[in-house]
């Protein structure tokens, strides 16, 4: 019998693929399915036990569920709450790969006396000749997923298999559908698991713990009141549809401003910015950044990258200088630094309009206006600030 690996079983077609394509190289393999959230008449998780069970079954391998509710509930919920209550659109997938799929499931693969965990995510691992370990694009762009991969450790990488990053989606149900697996025409998902219908609102309004920002006022970049918005957590950065204002000529937001409850409406041009400035630093490809490096930062998932350098201005803090403007840098959103085919590393953004300072307690990143007087580095060398 080969090493041990858990893979996670979602009940879809690419975890069980994987976990096939990993019996077929010899591993042990050994099923877990993740409870991660309690939702009341939740039945797409329930149905995804059933079929990661289906999968188990025909492939003759231990199947578990265990309970990640606690450090899902930590983690990811909360931290989704407090970005979108600070005005901030937040990556959930992100901290959910790193402190749950990878960290927390880590910890339980020792249980069962596995060395590595494996997933089914569109990506692969690959170890640098300095030693260091990054995630590698998938073989196709369309299923790429490393951007939402950008924060996992060294330790995590080196003990990750990910065996179905040089395969397209066709591919894998092709593969399913020859190995007899029972999932292999079930769709993919698309929404945000917790929040299966959509309704952030309503998800945001039933666990958030203080009452959701109210109404405020819609403004123009010179502070003039142009019209009522219904709560900044229904707005990003960039977004022109569905703002429920009407002014006769195309609008879109600039920038939230969550310490005056107001929604920045902009007519001319775009939002455009040549700097960003991120922290909550991860690098891969390097221990650390100790120079100017030209990488391809992607500001968004969806993001096809664009050409920048980025420098280290402070111990937690990286500028990032684009070639060229770069459209909707938005505050909460992760950037993905990209070298050759992998990730070099990764960070929370935030706007050229804007300075992040971490909470270290919860992994979080906050926002806050540049004032005249006020530098990047007082920002971040004066832990006042963060009040």
């Amino acid at each position: 019998m080969g090493k041990k690996v858990i893979v996670g079983l979602s009940g879809g077609v690419d975890s069980s693929v994987a976990a096939y394509t990993l019996l077929q190289q010899g591993y042990e393999v050994i099923g877990v399915t993740m409870h991660v959230w309690n939702q009341e008449g939740d039945n797409i998780y329930s149905q995804a036990v059933h079929d990661a069970k289906k999968v188990a079954d025909h492939l003759g391998i231990p199947h578990y569920v265990i309970d990640f509710t606690k450090e899902f509930r930590t983690n990811v919920v909360d931290y989704f709450i407090n970005e979108y209550m600070n005005g901030r659109t937040p990556n959930p997938c992100n901290m959910c790969n790193r402190f749950v799929k990878w960290e927390a499931l880590l910890d339980r693969a020792k249980d069962f006396g596995a060395e590595y965990v494996a997933t089914g995510h569109y990506a692969r691992i690959k170890q640098l000749d300095n030693g260091r370990f990054v995630v590698m694009n998938s073989a196709t762009a369309v299923k790429d997923q490393t951007y939402a991969l950008n924060q996992l450790t060294q330790d995590q990488l080196a003990h990750t298999i990910m065996p179905i990053g040089q395969y397209s989606k066709d591919e894998i149900r092709k593969i399913a559908k020859d190995a007899g697996i029972p999932v292999a025409d079930k769709p993919d998902s698309q929404d945000i698991c917790f929040i299966s219908d959509g309704d952030y609102k309503a998800f945001l309004e039933k666990y958030a713990d203080t009452k959701l920002p109210s109404e405020g006022n819609f403004v123009n970049e010179a502070g003039e009141v142009l019209g009522k918005h219904k709560g900044i957590i229904g707005y990003t950065v960039g977004q022109r549809k569905g703002l429920g204002i009407a002014l006769g000529k195309p609008v879109f937001v600039s920038a939230i401003r969550p310490e005056s409850n107001e929604v920045v409406i902009s007519d001319t041009g775009d939002v455009f910015a040549r700097e960003l400035y991120c922290n909550h630093l991860n690098f891969m490809a390097v221990e650390d950044l100790t120079e100017p490096t030209e990488v391809i930062a992607k500001i968004r998932y969806a993001h096809k990258g664009s050409p920048c350098t980025i420098e280290k201005i402070s111990e937690d803090t990286v500028k990032c200088t684009f070639h060229e403007n770069v459209r909707a840098i938005t505050p909460g959103q992760s950037v993905v630094f990209y070298q050759n085919d992998y990730v070099f590393g990764g960070a929370a953004s935030a706007s050229p309009m804007t300075i992040s300072t971490t909470s270290v307690e919860n992994n979080l990143s906050f926002s806050h206006p540049v004032t005249d007087s006020a530098t990047i580095a007082e920002y971040f060398s004066n832990p006042a600030i963060d009040a």
